[in-house]
């Protein structure tokens, strides 16, 4: 009788869980193989993304920096190139990416949900054009790989936190 009931509870949760709306969706991994992987998944408890530090040279994006609420991400990438900084506005976020890539990750636009269009980089290359699967979502974190460059990268996007007080 125990194990019918202990059968009856464990259907009662997967069927539970399955009914529960799906937020999360990944887009990626755009652009080459090389370099070490990198993730700024932790980062995003510190908040939604709020400004962005990227360094490009003629070419490619060469190194990139994420800030999550108030706090930055470890910067990832090479030195060479300029530094390119943008903030986002208070309650804003990137609700589309797109850019184009080859062996490195030449370029990236990010799009926001008030009609702003952040280019960074270069336009040539592979094009791609990474969106959430999910509706009222939102750019959460990024991941990819890096080396002297940006290799590759990863898109993750999720609801916009109800919990940031320092937003």
């Amino acid at each position: 009788m125990l194990a019918v009931a202990l059968l009856v509870l464990l259907c009662a949760s997967a069927s539970a869980n399955s009914i529960q709306s799906r937020t999360s969706s990944y887009s990626g991994e755009y652009g080459g193989k090389g370099g070490k992987r990198f993730s700024h998944s932790g980062n995003q408890l510190d908040g939604p993304i709020t400004a962005f530090r990227i360094r490009v040279n003629r070419y490619y994006i060469v190194g990139l920096q994420v800030r999550y609420g108030t706090v930055w991400s470890d910067y990832v990438g090479g030195t060479q190139g300029d530094l390119e900084e943008i903030f986002l506005h208070p309650g804003e976020s990137v609700i589309q990416v797109s850019g184009k890539y080859k062996s490195y990750v030449k370029q990236m636009i990010f799009m926001t949900d008030k009609g702003r269009y952040l280019p960074f980089g270069k336009d040539s290359g592979t094009s791609f054009n990474a969106v959430p699967l999910h509706p009222n979502t939102v750019l959460r974190f990024i991941s990819g790989r890096s080396g002297s460059a940006i290799d590759s990268i990863s898109l993750h996007w999720d609801t916009y936190p109800s919990h940031c007080n320092t937003c």
